[in-house]
């Protein structure tokens, strides 16, 4: 039964430029997603240059300044008025709580108390704090600690005498160095010992000059002919005002 059929189904031959067949073509074109798209896909291939300058960016600057303005003073706007009708600030309930803060975050009025008070403080003169303080003072004094003895004068050719100034001079630094007075200021080191050379080295490696040579100071020349040069003055043509 279906062998006729299947036969012809082969054979059937429909014309390309026959009005159903353009029809089909034009409403598969009208459906596409990728002809749909297809513009846009090549405008984003081709890329954009967006400048600082342009109309587009200036607008939404503008825009973006006056809508941060008018939220900014929204609050403001809102509120306008609404103190009118008080006849003193006492009674707005604003203004008297902003008073209030004003008054106990002042310093002045915060210690006004403390400093009306302070100078009204009595001691009883027998206090046991009293005494105590009176007591330490006189422990701590140094006119009541010191106690000087009796300044005894004695003959300059006794002999205890004769041997203190001795036993003083043997003590006494400037007599004990006053033979090496003449070694003062004659010093000298030898060019090349051990600790002349263990400096110059050590300033050697601590000098910032001989470690490394700054950038600056290289002599560089770039190649004129490189691609990244030629692509970046290609670009500077493209993107010219002239």
């Amino acid at each position: 039964y279906t062998e006729a059929w299947d036969a012809d189904k082969t054979s059937i031959h429909v014309m390309p430029d026959t009005p159903t067949i353009l029809l089909a073509k034009a409403n598969a074109a009208n459906v596409s997603h990728k002809l749909y798209v297809q513009a846009w896909e090549d405008a984003k291939k081709k890329g954009y240059d967006m400048r600082a300058d342009a109309i587009p960016i200036k607008s939404a600057k503008a825009s973006r300044d006056i809508a941060s303005d008018y939220k900014y003073k929204e609050m403001h706007e809102k509120q306008k008025g609404h103190y009118i009708g008080c006849r003193t600030a006492k009674e707005d309930p604003k203004l008297s709580w902003a008073a209030r803060a004003m008054l106990l975050q002042n310093d002045r009025i915060y210690r006004k108390a403390y400093h009306d008070s302070k100078a009204q403080i009595h001691i009883p003169v027998d206090a046991m704090s009293v005494q105590a303080a009176k007591e330490c003072q006189t422990m701590v004094s140094d006119v009541d600690y010191r106690h000087y003895l009796h300044q005894w004068t004695c003959l300059p050719d006794q002999n205890d005498v004769i041997h203190a100034r001795k036993a003083y001079d043997l003590q006494s630094d400037n007599v004990y160095k006053s033979d090496l007075e003449w070694l003062r200021g004659i010093g000298w080191v030898t060019e090349g010992s051990v600790d002349v050379v263990k400096a110059k080295k050590a300033q050697e490696l601590l000098n910032e000059r001989l470690y490394r040579t700054r950038p600056d100071k290289m002599k560089f020349t770039s190649i004129t002919d490189m691609p990244d040069v030629v692509q970046a003055k290609i670009n500077a043509l493209q993107l010219s005002d002239v």
